[in-house]
């Protein structure tokens, strides 16, 4: 965004704080009829959301009121949502709190990441923020169900940790939503190991959570439900690799322990 707008010849500005004194100030200062606030990661002062003549207008990459917060489309297919979609809404000083403009649902691929969904929403983004500001007169702001709010917190590196008494389809969601970061892990002597591709097999577990057993003839991973199959993973300060590969190099067979949680 920043390299597009030098190019086109327009103002940059990068208040560190859009709090401190001045900046509201600033902002009204250039006589804009609406502002649009994209992935911002700080809450406006009411002063800065009302610096332009109509206020400004935030683009969400969820279903508002649900996953409300820095991470939505992550927290989403961790928690197995099948759905979700845009929102473009009228900001006020709440976290995602505001009046729908305009909402486009979309739903979300069986095996579909979190980064892959992320490039689909922002193109579904950009236009459905173009259609908003065309239509913007004929819309009728409707105010969120706020009792129905779910929330999205930004993700740390702990909410990638694997815990294999967790049923397989919830550590496959894991594994999804943590691709590409911070990658869904589990601890072995030696170092981490990042699984970024699994497929869950639901049913009766075969062996004590994090033990590899039998599947098919291939190696799978016991859980608190069914087993789980990674497709890619990633030793610490190695490159990613076939869970095969990996196998054959670490040395592990049937009845192994796979981490520590």
């Amino acid at each position: 965004m920043k390299d597009a707008a030098l190019a086109a010849g327009l103002p940059v500005l990068q208040p560190s704080r859009l709090r401190d004194p001045g900046w509201p100030e600033r902002l009204g200062a250039y006589g804009a009829d609406l502002a649009v606030v994209v992935a911002f990661g700080q809450i406006l002062p009411k002063a800065a959301l009302e610096a332009p003549t109509r206020g400004s207008i935030n683009i969400h990459a969820s279903l508002l009121p649900k996953y409300r917060g820095a991470a939505p489309i992550q927290w989403a297919i961790i928690r197995g949502e099948t759905e979700t979609g845009i929102t473009t809404f009228q900001m006020d000083p709440g976290m995602d709190t505001g009046d729908v403009l305009l909402m486009r649902a979309t739903p979300i691929g069986p095996e579909e990441t979190a980064g892959e969904l992320s490039e689909r929403l922002a193109r579904l983004g950009a236009e459905t923020i173009v259609e908003t500001l065309d239509r913007l007169d004929a819309l009728t702001p409707t105010p969120q169900q706020h009792g129905a709010a779910t929330t999205a917190p930004r993700l740390k590196k702990i909410d990638g940790a694997i815990d294999w008494t967790k049923p397989a389809v919830e550590i496959a969601n894991l594994v999804r939503g943590c691709n590409p970061w911070p990658g869904a892990t589990v601890s072995r002597p030696g170092g981490s190991v990042t699984i970024w591709r699994a497929r869950a097999k639901p049913g009766a577990s075969r062996g004590a959570p994090g033990t590899l057993v039998g599947d098919d003839g291939a190696l799978a991973i016991a859980t608190g439900d069914g087993v789980l199959r990674p497709v890619d993973v990633q030793p610490e300060n190695r490159r990613a690799m076939a869970w095969a590969d990996y196998l054959r190099g670490a040395r592990l067979a049937e009845g192994a322990r796979l981490g520590t949680t």
